[in-house]
């Protein structure tokens, strides 16, 4: 057994995660996660599709605008998503030449996916041409769609992973987990044990699909965070030791775009409380029902920056509390929409009047990012589409007919830490937006003190981060990490 090895088998076990952006950087994968520092095995890794490919087979992102899957669940144009699969394959194909340079395993590489679009189309013809009877609906069939569309993104990409390191002597192995070639759907944990049962981690190094194909179909509850939940039940079953996703980014003190990136700090360390506070704003260090299962498990969380190896990332555990009360991150939401519902018969009703208000909001999916009420009053701070939220304010003029409803957009920013008891920061906070003539709308801080929300108009978000995080964070020149370890 070489030196390298003798390390690898004696270290605990590892899960990694490895973002799409990242993916698409392959020599900086190699370099700066997979060769780095000085060990290899004992760790799995579990990868996303490349940067944009699931836009391709799904739907874009930001824009909406349909992919593979968005043009057949429309079901009416056959020519449509044969063609744009066909751009896809043609992405997927292109891709490969850009990273195999060796003939024979581009060949390969090319084969592999070829087969699964090939295959793919022709089952999804055969769907096609079966709900055309009036007796198979094309709706219910829709999520296995979207689910076997999705898998082909991270097959392909954990596939060529896989070989591509078996040049540089890697004993690298590809983990399929997608259910290509299974009959019957197993629970996800029974999925795990099932794919790893033989694999020796001392010396083998898995590169996993980040989709699993299982019975609780984890895209219809995650949508394309399903890459998440694959990676924290492999840690949670496989009992490792850390679980490590590796990000473009660090997960920093505020967005570098805004606030720049000299004065932008890594963590360094936080708890699973604050990661939730940052999903529930849609900056997710990991999805909140990711994070649970690793909290429960007591397996701690590292942040990583793909392109600074050097640097140890922000560590996230369940019990962590800074010693030193201070703020960590300074982070928020643009396009909210203030909903005030102001009625003089709500008082001492306010219970029954917001659990009403509370069943709109589900059944129109607006996500209610924070509340607020008095005797008479309660206002929803909603992200969500004009459409959405004009509906549901017309349902909330039927079920209170004397009350008066009133919208606003606004923004929120959000100071948040781990333990945040500092003397004066409220009133540091409200200066430093009255400096730059920022009038505060509203304002939330509960007696846990992890987080204080601050409303603004929707046009100052991007001031308010500025100002609150020159006060706040940048004063205390922090270095390389506010938290170091």
């Amino acid at each position: 057994m070489s030196n390298q090895q003798n390390l690898s088998a004696s270290r605990p076990l590892s899960v990694e995660k490895i973002g799409g952006t990242s993916m698409s950087a392959y020599e900086a994968v190699r370099d700066n996660i997979i060769l780095y520092p000085e060990f290899l095995y004992n760790r799995v890794f579990v990868v996303s599709a490349y940067a944009g490919v699931t836009n391709l087979l799904l739907e874009h992102k930001k824009t909406g605008e349909p992919g593979v899957y968005g043009l057949f669940a429309r079901g009416d144009d056959m020519h449509a998503w044969q063609m744009s699969l066909e751009t896809l394959r043609a992405e997927l194909l292109k891709i490969n030449a850009e990273l195999f340079s060796d003939g024979e395993q581009l060949k390969h590489a090319n084969a592999f996916i070829d087969e699964r679009i090939t295959d793919t189309r022709e089952v999804l013809i055969n769907l096609h041409e079966i709900c055309s009877h009036g007796h198979f609906e094309l709706r219910e069939h829709l999520l296995t769609v979207r689910e076997l569309l999705a898998s082909i993104g991270e097959a392909h990409s954990a596939y060529n992973l896989a070989s591509l390191l078996q040049n540089h002597g890697v004993n690298s192995q590809f983990v399929d987990l997608s259910g290509w070639d299974i009959k019957e759907k197993m629970p996800l944990d029974e999925h795990i044990l099932s794919a790893f049962a033989d694999i020796d981690f001392s010396t083998t190094l898995p590169i996993v699909t980040g989709y699993a194909h299982c019975s609780e179909n984890l895209i219809s509850t995650f949508d394309r965070g399903y890459s998440e939940m694959t990676f924290s039940r492999i840690a949670v079953m496989l009992k490792a030791s850390e679980a490590v996703i590796h990000k473009e980014f660090h997960l920093s003190s505020a967005d570098p775009r805004l606030v720049g990136e000299s004065n932008a700090v890594p963590i360094g360390k936080t708890s699973y409380d604050i990661a939730d506070q940052l999903a529930n704003l849609g900056m997710e260090a990991i999805h909140p029902r990711a994070g649970k299962g690793l909290r429960q498990a007591e397996i701690p969380l590292r942040i990583m920056n793909t392109f600074e190896p050097d640097h140890h990332g922000t560590l996230i555990t369940a019990d962590y509390k800074s010693v030193e009360p201070k703020v960590e991150i300074i982070a928020g939401m643009e396009g909210l929409i203030a909903v005030e519902i102001f009625d003089q018969e709500m008082v001492n009703l306010q219970s029954e009047y917001e659990t009403q208000i509370l069943k709109v909001t589900k059944r129109n999916v607006c996500q209610v990012v924070s509340k607020d009420f008095n005797a008479n009053t309660i206002t929803l701070y909603i992200n969500g589409s004009l459409k959405k939220i004009s509906k549901a304010t017309a349902q909330f003029e039927e079920l209170f007919p004397s009350a008066q409803i009133t919208t606003s957009k606004l923004s929120m920013v959000s100071a948040m830490g781990s333990n945040m008891r500092v003397k004066g920061l409220l009133a540091q906070a409200i200066q430093s937006l009255a400096d730059q003539g920022i009038n505060i709308e509203a304002m939330h801080q509960n007696t846990r003190q992890v987080e204080m929300q601050i409303f603004v108009d929707a046009d100052q978000y991007a001031i308010a981060v500025k100002a609150l995080h020159q006060r706040l964070i940048e004063v205390h020149n922090h270095g390389n990490a506010i938290a170091k370890h």
